[in-house]
This record gives C-alpha cells, structure tokens and sequence, in this order.
C-alpha cells in the first residue's frame, strides 16, 4: 500500500492515537485537537461512511470489481458543526455524522475494513487531510500505516468489560432495545476481524506509547496526552 513519504507531510504536525474498539480514541482525539488548535479526523468514520454507503446501494463487498466501481463515487468530508463544537462527516454531501453509528453499520464496518481496495482509498483520503494541517488522528493503523513518522503515536487499551460497558451505554442511549449481549459479541468479533485482517492489522506501532484508560477518568486521559506532547512536540507548535 503506497504511503505519504514523510517530506510530503513534514510541514504539518501529526499525533496519531490507535486502539482498540469503544476504548475513548475519539473522545481524547477531540479533546485533544481542541486543546492544541489541531484538526481532528475520525478515520474510523470515514470507514463507517463507506460501509452505510454499500448498505444503501447494495454493493456486493464480497465483490472486488463491484467494489472498485463504487468507490469513486464516494465523496467524504468533515465540517465543524459550530453548535455542538464538532467535526462531522458528510457522505456525498449528506451529514451522516449519526447514521453511521447504528449497530447495523457496526456489524459489517470491520467486514468492510478489510477489503484491500477500500483501505487503500481511505488511507490516500486521511494522507490528503493530515499533509493540510497539523491533525490529530484515530483509527486502527494510523500510527503504523498512514502516518508511520508522526510526532506522537498513542495506542489505547483497556479491559474488554470495561469496553463492552462503555459501548452498551452509548448505544443503549440511542436504541433502548439493544442487549448487552449483542454489544459484546459485536465488540469481540471486530477486535478478531480489526487484529487478523491480511491488510494493516491492528498493532500497536514500536514508537507508540501505551494509554491503558481502564481506571482513568477522561480528564486524567487527557493529561496523559497532553503531557507526551509537551515532551515530543515542540511548544511554537502547540503553544502549550
């Protein structure tokens, strides 16, 4: 898969954070572009827009001709959302910000991720996003695929209870009838499919410094970052 050499982004900062499933990445990721004056990209809603764009046209993913076709078609961007502080994605011009959260999405999302054809699409798409402005990133392979040189790669982690609780709330606020049960089993597969696929498998990257949030709060998760770019990113940048 062809990546960015670092010239072609050196002029932009870039902190990437990885992790597994429903561990906080998106939370910290806002937070902490917000803190820095970074832009944030949700890579893993640029895969869930993808997915609910196969879902509403039928496109057989199973099928790599039908695949390659469709992907020119799909036009994602982000736009901040002045009234919820938020950078949200649009599918073809279609705020899809909260459609792609449906637990329908999430059952075919990893499925999807790992066709080699739409991470290759996606992967160009985040390079363009980071080489415009210093980024804070998340996703699965961002740190070891997208931006292998970044100035700052967390990878988080926490126990898979903890995951499966803070997923079910989530969800539970959106549609009361979902089970705790079908959150785990959800949860678990993609950890499987997001850990074997044969393309950027989930890893952590050997410069990544570990963020294991089980027992943090979300303000001590967000110190814990902003502590590591204190020490890796100079404060011009910042202005911490």
């Amino acid at each position: 898969m062809a990546v960015l050499s670092f010239n072609e982004y050196m002029k932009t900062t870039i902190v990437t954070i990885d992790g597994w499933s429903s561990c906080g990445k998106s939370t910290l990721a806002r937070q902490l572009a917000a803190r820095l004056g970074f832009v944030y990209i949700d890579s893993g809603a640029m895969y869930r827009a993808i997915t609910l764009y196969f879902i509403r046209n039928h496109i057989d993913w199973t099928n790599e001709e039908a695949v390659e076709n469709a992907l020119p078609n799909i036009n994602m961007r982000f736009e901040h959302n002045a009234v919820s502080g938020q950078s949200e994605i649009y599918l073809n011009d279609e705020n899809v910000e909260y459609v792609i959260r449906d637990l329908v999405v999430a059952e075919k999302v990893s499925e999807v991720a790992t066709i080699a054809s739409v991470r290759k699409y996606a992967v160009r798409q985040q390079q363009k996003m980071g080489v415009r402005h210093n980024t804070v990133m998340d996703g699965r392979d961002i740190g070891t695929t997208v931006f292998p040189d970044a100035a700052l790669k967390i990878f988080m982690t926490a126990d898979i209870l903890v995951r499966i609780e803070r997923r079910f709330k989530e969800l539970y606020a959106k549609n009361p009838n979902i089970t705790i049960e079908e959150v785990a089993a959800n949860l678990e597969m993609r950890d499987y499919i997001d850990s074997h696929r044969e393309v950027s498998p989930l890893r952590m990257a050997d410069d990544a410094v570990l963020l294991d949030n089980t027992s943090m709060t979300i303000s001590e998760q967000l110190d814990f970052a902003l502590k590591l770019v204190k020490e890796r990113i100079p404060a011009e940048t910042t202005g911490l």
